[in-house]
């Protein structure tokens, strides 16, 4: 069995492992389709402020065994996986935050969903972290399912009404994810900011942002074209602290930023609070999804969300390291595949 591997030298390997065996409560996946996320990405040539060498956690495939004691799946089931489950039963599970619970990092697949077979452990199993897919979903729509996921999380910490304007900081995947949710929300001006000419044409020709703005008097463009009001929500899908202060300067009186991409290690700002309270905004966190979150993404994929459009680029296991080198380069990119043994179904 192969499986990818990142030594935190800016390469990535495959390498050969034993097939898995379950154990009691544990089910073994044959990957189908993974996607390329950013934090892998950064965990391999950034200074990633969630530290794991894992790679591949946007899975999906088929069972080929299950530990005694599994019930409601079979061998040969199509199954979405998601690698991080948390108890539920803690105070942050109870009170929201069940993203940051202690079990939450905990569970995850094995040795990684970038890997020929996997194992999904049994706390995933038991506690929601397995979706059959219907066969009506390819494997590579059901990879889409976990960033969807992510973003679907993010969203429900903003009371939305229609016709809402909303700038969005950094149009890589997950962005355009943003901009499919922020289009199936209703929300009547979409401004869609990035650093890559590509990105931006991309996000004009194939989903249709009403205004694409490049990297460049960011702010002064949006108050512009908003009659110097400012957009009620600045999403910022990106890392960069430049673009954070951006968006706090794109947003209306009252108006609120999310603040979704992950920061690099010791990311700092310095922020001018007078102007904050001023202008009473309120700026939130979102930190990776939870099942009922999945279960959402299924949902609305399965409801015809055209997630397809985002795949750019596909590769087979062994040419991970041309795959992550595409996706650091981010050349004529957007969303990258790499596909497991066998499934041709994409």
């Amino acid at each position: 069995m192969r499986h990818a591997v990142t030594s935190g030298s800016n390469s990535v390997d495959v390498v050969d492992a034993p097939s898995p065996t379950p154990k009691p409560g544990d089910m073994v996946v044959r990957m189908a389709a993974c996607g390329v996320c950013g934090s892998d990405v950064e965990k391999i040539y950034g200074q990633y402020s969630q530290p794991s060498t894992r790679l591949g956690h946007e899975t999906s495939g088929v069972i080929v065994s299950v530990g005694d004691g599994v019930k409601g799946f079979s061998v040969g089931d199509r199954v979405f996986t998601h690698h991080h489950v948390p108890c539920y039963d803690c105070y942050l599970c109870k009170h929201g935050s069940s993203t940051r619970c202690s079990h939450y990092s905990k569970s995850n697949l094995l040795p990684c969903g970038l890997a020929d077979e996997y194992i999904v452990p049994a706390w995933n199993v038991q506690r929601g972290g397995v979706l059959k897919i219907p066969d009506t979903m390819s494997f590579e729509q059901a990879a889409m399912i976990e960033p969807l996921a992510c973003c679907i999380r993010a969203w429900s910490g903003y009371d939305h009404k229609s016709n809402n304007a909303v700038a969005i900081f950094g149009v890589g995947a997950t962005g355009m994810l943003h901009v499919l949710l922020a289009q199936n929300k209703g929300f009547s001006n979409i401004y869609c900011i990035d650093m890559n000419q590509f990105r931006l044409d991309f996000v004009k020709d194939v989903l249709g942002a009403e205004i694409i703005l490049a990297h460049k008097n960011t702010s002064s463009d949006i108050l512009y074209n908003t009659e110097q009001r400012g957009v009620d929500l600045a999403i910022v899908s990106t890392g960069s602290m430049a673009a954070l202060e951006s968006a706090i300067h794109s947003v209306r009186y009252g108006g609120t930023i999310m603040l979704f991409g992950v920061p690099s290690k010791d990311a700092t700002l310095q922020l001018n609070m007078d102007y904050v309270y001023s202008r009473e905004l309120k700026m939130y966190c979102s930190y990776a999804a939870s099942d009922n979150d999945t279960r959402e993404a299924l949902h609305l994929i399965s409801e015809g969300l055209d997630v397809d459009c985002l795949i750019t680029h596909r590769y087979d296991l062994v040419d991970s390291p041309k795959a992550f080198e595409r996706a650091r380069s981010g050349h004529e990119a957007v969303k990258i595949i790499i596909k497991g043994p066998e499934h041709k179904d994409m």
